[in-house]
């Protein structure tokens, strides 16, 4: 079954080449020019990945992406004119998985869509946990719960915990931490890598005064259980 890509833009001329290009893909692409626009959609359609442009009319991109992370996550794309390392950080924060700036190949961008929804984990294990079996991971569910309670993380999220629960005290470099993650086109990833360990650490926090990922200074970091 093709896969469905929620494109969210006010330029009606970006929406039109986004989905040329990834219908050529063999994507099913849906738009939409606005926020409460795109949440509508967003609800009917339960897209794969969505593709959103942050300088959006009455609900910015930022706040979007938010409200979207707050039920789902599904992986997002974030489309800007924004170029700032800081504009980027913000993105990431906000939930994305990737961040591509304006203006953009388009067969670049259908490149990173297709290499954002291959990432994944072998399954080798249907649920993984931390040594004191305070954090649980259903693989089969793609569900994770903190003292008993289900936390919602983003897809590079997920990623990240299961390698740390898979490889307790390892130290990992932010390199190989985004080649485990993002896989073969890691490259330029690992500066944004420490924004998605600081998320992680703050959803974990919300759930366990217990503070897992520790940082090696100079080295990259390792989960302590």
């Amino acid at each position: 079954m093709a896969k469905k890509v929620l494109v969210v833009d006010d330029e009606e001329k970006i929406r039109g080449i986004v989905r040329i290009y990834l219908e050529r893909d063999g994507f099913m692409v849906y738009e939409a020019q606005e926020g409460a626009e795109a949440l509508e959609v967003f609800q009917e359609v339960q897209p794969d990945l969505v593709i959103l442009d942050l300088m959006l009319p009455q609900i910015s991109g930022e706040e979007l992406a938010e409200m979207i992370r707050r039920s789902s996550d599904i992986p997002i794309i974030m489309l800007t004119a924004k170029t700032s390392e800081e504009d980027r950080i913000r993105g990431l924060k906000d939930g994305a998985d990737d961040y591509v700036t304006k203006p953009f190949s388009p067969k670049e961008l259908v490149a990173r869509v297709n290499a954002v929804l291959r990432r994944g984990w072998r399954r080798d294990h249907q649920e993984v946990t931390s040594r004191d079996q305070v954090v649980w991971v259903n693989q089969s569910k793609h569900e994770v719960s903190i003292n008993g309670e289900q936390v919602a993380l983003t897809p590079t999220e997920y990623r990240l915990l299961l390698v740390f629960l898979g490889n307790p005290g390892i130290v990992f470099s932010r390199t190989k931490l985004a080649e485990y993650v993002f896989g073969w086109d890691y490259s330029g990833y690992e500066e944004s890598i420490y924004v998605h360990i600081k998320n992680l650490r703050k959803k974990l926090g919300d759930h366990t005064k217990k503070r897992y990922i520790q940082t090696v200074y100079g080295v990259g970091y390792r989960w302590l259980d």
